[in-house]
């Protein structure tokens, strides 16, 4: 059986033009700034809040991709939501 990362994560084929569900939040993690979709819920969470103290500290509150930048790199994001499910 092989590991899978959960379905709540969702990866948005564009970074564009894409509806976000109630209840969710979009932000753009790593190097290709790419877009997830994930429930606002994690917002309450200790590590996730400290993926935001680090946004905050790199981009204020000037986020060039226009929605919510995670500075970290794309497998330690999906690493810490993983722990939050």
């Amino acid at each position: 059986m092989g590991f899978r990362l959960p379905s709540i994560i969702k990866r948005a084929s564009s970074s564009k033009g894409v509806d976000v569900p109630k209840g969710y939040l979009a932000v753009y993690v790593g190097e290709k700034m790419k877009r997830f979709v994930i429930p606002v819920s994690y917002l309450n969470q200790t590590s996730f809040q400290e993926l935001l103290s680090q946004a905050e500290e790199q981009f204020e509150y000037d986020h060039p991709t226009g929605g919510l930048t995670i500075p970290c790199r794309e497998d330690v994001f999906l690493e810490i939501t993983s722990r939050l499910n």
